[in-house]
Formats: C-alpha cells, sequence, structure tokens
C-alpha cells in the first residue's frame, strides 16, 4: 500500500502530514512510530492526518513520534492552514478553522504570492485550574510553586493550551541543561497523571523569552506553539510580561508572536512545506 504525504514544519516542529481526504491511514498510531525514526523511516516529530470535519474545514489528529495521539499542536495546525490554502481546498480563503481534540481552532493566513507565509491562531483561553490541566496541586492556579525533582527544587507555573505545559524560569543559561536527562523525569511526575511538557526559559535582555521545550512522547523539539503560548501566559502571571502585549518566544527552530488576553491567546509564526513524497507501508 502506497501513502502520499506531505513533509512541513513549523519553527522546526517537523511532521509527516497525510490528505486524509483522499486517502486512509491505517493504525496511526504504529505508523508514527516507525515513519518518526530518521535512519528507517522518514523522520519527524510524529504524523498529523488533515480529515474532513462536519464542524470545521478540516480536522486535525496528531500522533507523536512514540504513538501516542496528542490533543494540540501549535506549530502543526498553522501547517495544516498552509496546506488547506496552498492546495486549494478553501477556496482561496484567508480565515479557516481546524477541529482538534481542544476544540475548534481559528487560523488567519498571511498570503503572499499565492502562498501561505504566516499563520494567526486563536488557540482559545489559556487554562489554569490544576485539576483541568491535569496537575495535582492544591489551589485554583500553579504560579511559581515548588517542585522537587531530582533531589532539585524548581518554581513551576501549569498552564494547559488543550494539552498541559509545566514552565520554568531559570537564571542559568538553559544551553547548558542535559534536557535528555531533566526531562523525562518532570515528564513522569507523578503530580502530572497526563504526563507533562515542560519549558525552561531565559529571560534576554531585549525582553524576549528564549524556551528549550521536553514534549511528551517526542523529548526535545526544536519548536512547541501550544508551548510558547504556555511560555508567555506563565510570563504574565509570574509578572515578567504584560498581559495584551506582544510577547516573543525564541526557540531552537525560530520565533514565536504571542499574546494573551482575558479572552484567548494568540499565537502568530511561519509554516513551511519542506517536500512531498510516496511511501509504501
Amino acid at each position: 500500500m502506497k501513502l502520499s504525504f506531505t513533509k512541513m514544519h513549523g519553527c522546526g516542529n517537523h511532521y509527516i502530514y497525510f490528505n486524509c481526504f483522499d486517502q486512509a491511514v491505517p493504525d496511526p498510531e504504529a505508523l508514527s512510530i516507525r515513519l518518526s525514526e530518521p535512519h528507517f523511516g522518514i523522520g519527524g516529530d510524529g504524523i498529523i492526518l488533515i480529515s474532513p470535519s462536519d464542524r470545521a474545514d478540516a480536522q486535525m489528529r496528531i500522533f507523536n513520534a512514540d504513538g501516542s495521539e496528542g490533543r494540540m499542536c501549535g506549530n502543526g495546525i498553522r501547517c495544516v492552514g498552509k496546506y488547506l490554502y496552498d492546495n486549494g481546498m478553501v477556496n482561496g480563503r484567508t480565515a479557516v478553522t481546524v477541529d482538534t481534540l481542544s476544540g475548534v481552532k481559528r487560523l488567519e493566513l498571511d498570503v503572499r504570492d499565492g502562498r501561505v507565509q504566516s499563520v494567526r491562531v486563536d488557540m482559545g483561553a489559556a487554562i489554569l485550574l490544576p485539576r483541568d490541566i491535569p496537575a495535582d496541586f492544591e489551589g485554583d492556579s500553579v504560579v511559581g510553586a515548588p517542585l522537587v525533582v531530582d533531589e532539585r527544587v524548581y518554581h513551576v507555573t501549569c498552564v494547559s493550551m488543550g494539552n498541559p505545559h509545566c514552565v520554568i524560569f531559570l537564571s542559568e543559561d538553559i544551553d547548558s541543561l542535559d534536557l535528555a536527562r531533566i526531562g523525562p523525569k518532570f515528564e513522569h511526575h507523578p503530580l502530572f497523571p497526563a504526563r507533562i511538557n515542560t519549558e525552561f526559559v531565559n529571560i534576554q535582555s531585549d525582553g524576549s523569552l528564549k524556551m528549550r521545550v521536553w514534549e511528551r512522547g517526542s523529548g526535545e523539539t526544536w519548536a512547541c506553539g501550544t508551548g510558547a503560548c504556555a511560555v508567555g501566559v506563565a510570563a504574565c502571571l509570574t509578572g515578567r510580561a504584560e498581559k495584551g502585549s506582544d510577547i516573543t518566544v525564541r526557540l531552537r527552530g525560530g520565533d514565536l508572536n504571542i499574546q494573551y488576553t482575558d479572552e484567548t491567546v494568540f499565537m502568530t509564526g511561519a509554516a513551511t512545506t519542506i517536500f512531498e513524497g510516496e511511501i509504501e507501508i
């Protein structure tokens, strides 16, 4: 059986996209494990299925590199918006909707020379109530709360943007972190019953936020859109940024612009097609 695919990335967060309007993808969990492997597969952070929806222009399903299904992917949804427009699936409209496990998201497409260059996504309201993240902390929110990991006390701020995030602001250079060692200890910490995505952040001299991310199910990735949103929210909650302002989050794969308001979180960033192909499974 042969499947057509498109490899795309948002700030280096790279997935293998399948148009399921035209084809069926069997056993996506196992397929994601196989294809994400760079030596024997295509290589990526997982696969994303673009399918019909009865309440939006398309549905997006995300499968991580370990086969687990994700609820939302900010970088991935920007690429879905680009795919729909560039392949003539939304009749030239620059306002499109995408159905996810975290609800229907609205996208605004920036089109130049007939191709989408960047996408602004209304990511919805930030979820702060611990039981809804989920995070097993007391109180109405987790802001700068102490958490012991590997015999060190970290001060964490927890946010869900459709999937759970734990944000940590550090004074030491995050480039020197052994993320492969410490990341899994956060991901599988007993206070996070659904596992957790963890962002380690430095404040830059220009006020921007430099971040590295350990994603549950995928390990360290070059970018995480929902993680960047969580970092922007956490910066506002801890007094490091102002609500309503444009917050630049610098990831290994590029920059994202985040705006946190009382009603929602907006994320703006690039979306890029790498190549198209066909694979036999």
